[in-house]
């Protein structure tokens, strides 16, 4: 084994060791729990139907692919696109364009703060968060997140200055961040919520839309999203001045920013005040994501369904510390995250994608993650990572700690009970006290089918040293 590439491997129950030679690890020459691909997006997992192909072949045949044309707004698919969203959201207003990087920026530069404002937003977040900030002539500032990954409070209060100028909030992997907390704190301070609910379009908190509790919500469109036109997004706001400067900031040029008000005039005079940024949206897209939209509720199901069903059949495995959500339900479930603290979580992550099920270590040492902040190189000038991760000591050890597993929508049970077994078999592997492990077959259950309550009749496993009195966040 090339231990450089693998990191060190925690002590094993062998064969000889009272363990049974069909659950070694595939990592150590055994049979791998599954020998096909794990679906993920990149390799065609998506979640398409013959419908949506043919309303973006109807778009094609037209021969009108720009939204701004002879049309009128509600007669274009990206006007009908944003109508659908808007209902479906709850919404007044609704803007498709070019990505979800830029459905942030345009939130932000739509809102009206100055340019080199701070924006703070959490540790734990893809580098377009802070990358849309920048477009938007601010400035990131970085704030902790506790164990379960979501921002912590607390930390943000402590790093506050009043360049502050608002909040962006990112509902990471699919799971709702604390609203009501961080709405409330930025009420105290006087200053405007954005939502980055990119990863996770259709999650909901408390029976409310994320991306709906801000002063606007930004999403993405993106293969892996839930809703798929390889590229794109689109932005969500009840304030019509918001909306309205977005529109002419996306590239709606020469008075067609009216267009977007059509029962009245626009809370806005003119165009020629703001500059043009050609965020647009185009028809195919737009055709595209409105067909996809029939069946969203059916994907969003799916993946609360193999979300609930490994995450329960996993709960009792005391060597993984699991991401729990804000409230009961609270994600959109594209992601399985847990922790695995006290043992080398980059060695975890490649023993199960050895089994034959793909898995990061988020804070690996040997990836340029771009889901960690220490990566983000262009915020730190010539700081090296070690330096970078001294700015935020708990997020550091938590993405150090922290295995992420895709969970695509078309994940079968059987793709579910693969992944199930394969991480009871990598932590069955390891020894709480670091000597040699109980019997495998006693903890893996082979002969066993996981019920989607999580119930295992086969003895518990002892807990990791130390994971159930993990220390608080800023201890």
């Amino acid at each position: 084994m090339n231990r450089k590439k693998e990191g060190p491997a925690p002590v094993l129950s062998l064969p000889g060791s009272g363990a049974t030679e069909d659950a070694r690890l595939a990592i150590h020459g055994g049979d791998p729990v599954r020998r096909v691909p794990w679906p993920t997006y990149d390799k065609g997992a998506v979640f398409v139907h013959p419908e949506d192909e043919e309303a973006a072949i109807r778009a094609i045949r037209s021969h009108l692919y720009f939204r701004y044309d002879c049309r009128s707004q509600r007669d274009t698919e990206c006007g009908r696109f944003e109508e659908e969203l808007c209902r479906y959201f709850g919404t007044k207003h609704a803007l498709a364009v070019s990505s979800g990087t830029t459905a942030i920026a345009l939130a932000i530069m739509a809102a009206g703060i100055p340019r080199g404002s701070l924006i703070a937003c959490p540790g734990f977040t893809f580098v377009a968060t802070p990358s849309a900030i920048v477009l938007a002539g601010c400035t990131p500032l970085l704030v902790e997140v506790d164990e379960n990954l979501h921002m912590d409070i607390e930390d943000l209060r402590r790093r506050w200055t009043p360049e502050i100028k608002g909040i962006l909030v990112v509902h990471m992997r699919g799971f709702a961040a604390d609203m009501e907390a961080l709405t409330r704190f930025a009420a105290e301070m006087g200053v405007p919520v954005f939502e980055d609910a990119v990863p996770a379009l259709g999650a909901e908190l408390k029976g409310r839309k994320l991306g709906t509790f801000g002063l606007a919500g930004a999403f993405s469109t993106q293969s892996d999203k839930s809703l798929n036109c390889g590229e794109g997004g689109f932005l969500a706001t009840d304030d019509s001045v918001l909306f309205a400067r977005a529109v002419v900031l996306s590239g709606a040029y020469e008075g067609r920013f009216r267009r977007h008000f059509p029962d009245g005039e626009p809370p806005i005079g003119t165009d020629l005040d703001l500059p043009l940024l050609s965020f647009r949206m185009d028809e195919i897209r737009a055709a595209l994501l409105r067909a996809e939209m029939a069946r969203l509720p059916l994907r969003l199901e799916r993946f609360h369904r193999n979300y609930a069903y490994v995450a329960s059949a996993l709960s009792g495995l005391s060597r993984i510390a699991i991401r729990q959500p804000v409230e009961p339900g609270a994600y959109l479930g594209e992601a399985f995250i847990f922790r695995v603290p006290g043992v080398d979580a980059k060695w975890f992550a490649n023993a199960l994608c050895r089994e034959g099920v793909d898995a990061r270590n988020l804070g690996s040492d040997e990836d340029t993650n771009v889901r960690v902040f220490w990566n983000w190189r262009f915020m730190f000038g010539a700081k090296d990572a070690e330096e970078i991760k001294t700015l935020l000591p708990n997020t550091t050890r938590y993405l150090e700690q922290a295995v992420d597993v895709p969970l695509s929508s078309s994940l079968s049970v059987e793709d579910c009970d693969h992944l199930i077994k394969a991480v009871r078999k990598v932590a069955a592997a390891v020894a709480p006290d670091r000597r040699l492990a109980e019997p495998v077959r006693a903890v893996l259950g082979d002969d066993r089918e996981y019920a989607p309550d999580g119930q295992d009749s086969g003895p518990s496993a002892e807990p990791v040293a130390g994971l159930a009195d993990t220390a608080p966040v800023g201890q």
